[in-house]
């Protein structure tokens, strides 16, 4: 019983150490925004859900906003948000210059979502930002379900 004491400790740095190297590992694995591709990041971070109205991909470089006007009908719709790259973005959703929703995601694939009740047909601005660039983000507008 003597022999086993000793060599615990030293077993459980090692397990403490693989445990470790494994997550640093997994979480290690951000993808390079100035090189990745969008659509296929897209593909797998959010795809297409049916009944989609209005959605938008790219990369914020230099923490420039982006914006996207899209003719939407009337109705009530789910905005989903996802982001890579560390920090986090924002959406603000805009129609008639009247705010509908503003959205934020931590860029670590974490989807958010939020409800947006558009009361008249007509273009709907939806503007992404992030003071964390850079960072690749990509959004959908999709008819609540």
């Amino acid at each position: 019983m003597a022999l086993l004491l000793p060599s615990f400790p030293r077993a459980a740095s090692w397990v403490a150490a693989a445990a470790a190297l494994l997550a640093v590992s997994g979480c290690g694995q951000q993808v390079s925004v100035e090189n990745a591709d969008v659509p296929a990041w897209q593909a797998t971070a959010l795809p297409s859900a049916a009944g989609t109205v209005a959605a938008d991909s790219g990369k914020i470089l230099n923490a420039q906003p982006r914006a996207h006007t899209e003719e939407v009908p009337a109705g009530t719709y789910t905005l989903t948000l996802v982001c890579e790259g560390g920090g986090k973005a924002f959406l603000a959703v805009r129609s008639g210059g009247r705010e509908l929703a503003d959205l934020g995601a931590a860029c670590y694939r974490t989807r958010e979502s939020v409800k947006v009740t558009v009361a008249e047909s007509g273009p709907l601005e939806i503007s992404a930002s992030s003071v964390d660039a850079p960072l690749l983000y990509a959004y959908q507008l999709a008819a609540a379900g």
